[in-house]
């Protein structure tokens, strides 16, 4: 049976660390659970080391260079599953974040949970000390907090909000792991016409040179294009430097930013899938706000904050200002356009049965499932098409030289 390492807690606040054989991580949990204990983490073995000071490492120490010197998000998904856990084992928030303290991975985690700890000692509640730290807690966390805290559980709001993030994560790394693929074709693309360009053309340019004869004009561009990339690669890549970060520079003025997302959205196959991505988010974040107190005036306002596209963002302030009028939120969402109209059916379908909570957990599922659908979809045009494009590009590279090599030979004769 494969070999587990597990991280728990106990009743009385210790952590426990150790080994364990088992068939699965469910055997595990049970075990443990059995002898009193929480499971805060559980990993195969292989590779894995425990650090003197209990924190799980690898058995190469990781050099200090690579770590990060801020709090990641992965980081922040660890720490709020594992205070989750530690609150619902009954520790008092104080001494779960003095333990996580001791257990951080790396020292900006555990600078920024020192210092939560001794806001919460001194008098504040947890929200106001992550609300003082807005650059890792967003206001959609804050008050998620705050409403386990005015609701007196906030070990099962920490551990809702802790799933809310998970698949959040899980949702950008289907998209992320989509774009891998074509990402390596692109670079392939890249570095093909580069070495043909740089190592290849020079070849043929001595030779042609001595045939006398002027070149057909397919070849002569191939020709300069190389010369260039051999004599001017630097500026080549200043120009690509400097075009990124004009690029970048302009992303952050809100007017480009929505004319930017706006093209987007229109786009065949992209557009679909970045608005089925936007409403996955969204539902599920407004979701777990309604479930936690939150009103939903108050959610869509933060729901607001957590959304990458301007244009679909921006559209909810229209419908929160018709919320206020009393004309409802269903409606309102469907008459933007830009939520799909699934979507908008089944929330206005909630909302006039009582269950919009309920119906919004739905479509979130629901547009997971066809985030999926969506990038098979779209990879199976892009794919075929930067194929065919890398074939064609290369291709006339090729088919250039031979051109002027045809035009030698018929000088010959």
């Amino acid at each position: 049976m494969p070999l587990y390492r597990y991280r728990a807690v106990s009743t009385s606040g210790e952590v426990a660390v150790g080994e364990l054989d088992a068939a699965n991580e469910s055997e595990i949990v049970d075990r443990l659970r059995d002898r009193g204990l929480m499971p805060m983490q559980i990993a195969h073995a292989a590779g894995v080391a425990i650090a003197s000071s209990g924190v799980v490492a690898s058995k190469g120490a990781r050099r200090r260079w690579f770590e990060s010197k801020t709090v990641t998000r992965d980081q922040l998904l660890a720490v709020t599953r594992e205070l989750a856990t530690l609150l619902r084992a009954g520790l008092t928030l104080d001494r779960a974040l003095e333990i996580l303290g001791g257990l951080a991975p790396t020292p900006a985690v555990a600078t920024m949970l020192q210092g939560i700890r001794d806001d919460v000692r001194g008098g504040k509640a947890l929200s106001q000390a992550l609300d003082a730290r807005r650059e890792v807690f967003s206001r959609f966390f804050v008050n998620i907090v705050r409403a386990g805290e005015a609701g007196g559980a906030l070990g099962e709001v920490m551990q809702r909000l802790a799933d809310t993030m998970e698949r959040n994560k899980e949702l950008r790394e289907s998209v992320k792991s989509a774009l891998i693929y074509p990402s390596l074709l692109v670079m392939v693309a890249v570095v093909s016409v580069a070495i043909l360009l740089v190592f290849v053309v020079p070849q043929f340019e001595s030779t042609f040179a001595q045939a006398g004869k002027a070149l057909p004009v397919p070849t002569m561009v191939v020709v300069l294009i190389g010369k260039f990339m051999r004599g001017y690669w630097w500026a080549l890549l200043g120009c690509t430097f400097l075009f990124v970060m004009w690029y970048r520079r302009r992303g952050q003025l809100l007017a480009v930013r929505r004319h930017r997302d706006g093209k987007r959205l229109r786009m065949p196959l992209l557009g679909d899938l970045l608005a089925k991505v936007e409403t996955a988010r969204f539902a599920r974040t407004l979701a777990t706000l309604l479930a936690n107190g939150v009103t939903l005036l108050s959610g869509l306002a933060i729901v607001k904050e957590t959304m990458t596209n301007t244009v679909m963002a921006e559209a909810l302030d229209g419908v929160i200002a018709k919320l206020r009028e009393g004309k409802g939120f269903g409606r309102p969402l469907a008459e933007t356009g830009l939520y799909p109209r699934l979507a908008t059916q089944m929330i206005l379908v909630g909302e006039e049965s009582g269950r919009l909570e309920e119906m919004l957990a739905r479509v979130a599922d629901v547009y997971d499932r066809e985030v999926q659908a969506a990038i098979k979809r779209f990879l199976a045009v892009l794919e075929p098409a930067l194929i065919l494009s890398l074939a064609v590009l290369i291709g006339g590279i090729v088919f250039s030289i031979l051109m002027g090599v045809m035009g030698m030979s018929e000088l010959v004769l």
